[in-house]
């Protein structure tokens, strides 16, 4: 599905991926990144049906 240009100019822009995730892990929701068509840069959703949601970090230092 194509996203359309005023929702894309609506939402948030993201450089990369990476820079995307942080604001996911950070949210109190599931939130979703995604690569636009339009400006080939990344948003931010929260549809997340029939979608992987990325595993969270989690630190393995000893406690």
């Amino acid at each position: 599905m194509r996203t359309r240009l005023s929702i894309c100019r609506k939402k948030a822009r993201f450089a990369s991926e990476a820079e995307a995730l942080e604001v996911v892990f950070a949210a109190d929701y599931p939130l979703r990144p995604y690569r636009c068509d339009r400006c080939d840069k990344f948003h931010l959703t929260s549809r997340t049906k029939g979608k992987r949601m990325p595993k969270p970090l989690v630190s393995t230092a000893p406690a």
